[in-house]
């Protein structure tokens, strides 16, 4: 019961939020946010009375089987955005900028966060700071789809957007397991070639080869189906069972074999959408049924947000410059590679602002960097605190963005008189 009541309240809490948000005109991700922050355990949740919030990060990790499946379906809706079709008109960009701009931001954070080592190297070592800098390689999916989604953003620089945060996921991996390994090398003295070199190849193989082969044997089952409503019904089924099996981890000899939950439900969505002819309209479908799910992850990941981070100074003023490089880094990694591939000067001076949210990736980075012991706790808190205000700021970013560009357009006056005559016929 208590789970069932956490789920309706944090719902319900993030539906009236946009409420309350709408005359701000802020997206409704950061409204989902807010939310979960005060229904969590530093806000209502501190009150101790069950069901009005989460008491406690142990009754919010209840939900965490939301999220998974959340995260699986919005990898599932990006996978979709890489129909051969368009990709011969934008492959080729999205592939360079996603590449360059995540290797600028590690290398923007490296050299900052160097110079708060040189600084006060007894507040930061240089296997915490190599640490983070691969970390700013990632970027959250999830937030930048609610925007493009709710706003029904349409363009160049969406067309591009969502192909680069789908790459960016393959690239933080590499990155992120070579500079991990260089920083436990650095700590024990034992080089681990297979941590640095075989075990993120590994994962990124078995991860695009187990969503290819569940992308074919969902398309394979769908011939069994007449009903449109049946047909959903499998494509969901088949989600949770590709998000359940990307969590299997096991160990061939020195090989760790793992899974990336995102690139596999990515390639699950990419090889679905090109080769069954009735993926646009099941990708639609899906996309009306997971709308309240992805309400409810950004609710959790609000009530998850660590808001205990801020009594720490030295975490507050590291985070904040690896806040302001890692998006300076996106923004001129993404400019630069923009112009060399020759996209429109619109792309070139927005698309490095939409690449700013992150969170779950990061979260998982964080997670395993926790390895290094009494290290990898700064390493989480200084990922924590910069999680919290990238997810509270980087929709509204991203939001502004695209309507800079042109892929949000505003509301006609058509649509205004038609909405106001409903609201007024609706009174009487």
């Amino acid at each position: 019961m208590s789970t069932l009541l956490s789920v309706s309240i944090a719902l319900l809490a993030g539906l009236i939020m946009t409420r309350f948000f709408k005359p701000l005109k802020l997206p409704a991700v950061t409204a989902y946010l807010i939310a979960g922050v005060l229904i969590g355990p530093y806000c209502m949740g501190a009150l101790g009375i069950d069901g009005l919030g989460f008491s406690d990060h142990n009754a919010v990790s209840r939900l965490a089987l939301i999220s998974e499946v959340a995260l699986g379906f919005i990898a599932f809706s990006i996978g979709n955005e890489f129909r051969m079709s368009d990709l011969k008109k934008t492959g080729k960009q999205a592939f360079v900028i996603g590449i360059f701009q995540a290797l600028v931001a590690t290398l923007f954070v490296d050299l900052a966060l160097f110079g708060v080592h040189l600084m006060m190297p007894e507040k930061l070592s240089v296997p915490q700071l190599i640490t983070l800098g691969a970390i700013a390689t990632a970027t959250a999916p999830a937030a930048t789809l609610m925007v493009v989604r709710q706003y029904k953003a349409k363009g160049r620089l969406t067309d591009l957007l969502l192909p680069i945060v789908a790459l960016d996921d393959a690239v933080g991996l590499i990155v992120f397991a070579v500079s991990f390994g260089i920083a436990k090398t650095l700590m024990t003295g034992a080089v681990d070639l297979f941590s640095i070199l075989v075990n993120p190849l590994v994962e990124i193989v078995c991860s695009l080869a187990l969503g290819a082969v569940m992308g074919w044997v969902l398309t394979q089952l769908e011939k069994l189906f007449n009903s449109n409503t049946n047909r959903l019904n499998l494509t969901i089924a088949l989600v949770f069972l590709t998000a359940s099996l990307s969590m299997i981890d096991f160990h061939v000899g020195p090989v760790h074999v793992s899974f990336s939950s995102l690139l596999v439900c990515m390639m699950l969505g990419t090889v679905f959408c090109n080769i069954c002819p009735l993926s646009e309209d099941l990708m639609a479908a899906s996309d009306k049924w997971t709308s309240p799910l992805f309400a409810l992850f950004f609710v959790i990941s609000g009530a998850e947000l660590e808001l205990s981070v801020f009594t720490d100074i030295a975490i507050v003023g590291i985070g904040l410059v690896y806040i302001i490089f890692r998006s300076l880094g996106k923004y001129f990694g993404t400019y630069a590679s923009a112009k060399v591939t020759d996209c429109t000067p619109e792309i070139c001076k927005y698309l490095g602002i939409t690449l700013l949210p992150q969170a779950g990736v990061a979260l998982g980075m964080c997670t395993i960097a926790m390895q290094l012991g009494a290290e990898g706790q700064l390493i989480r808190n200084i990922t924590l605190f910069a999680v919290l205000i990238y997810e509270l700021f980087g929709p509204i970013c991203t939001r502004w963005a695209l309507t800079k560009a042109g892929d949000i357009k505003p509301m006609s006056d058509e649509v205004k008189n038609r909405r106001a005559t409903k609201l007024e016929a609706a009174k009487k």
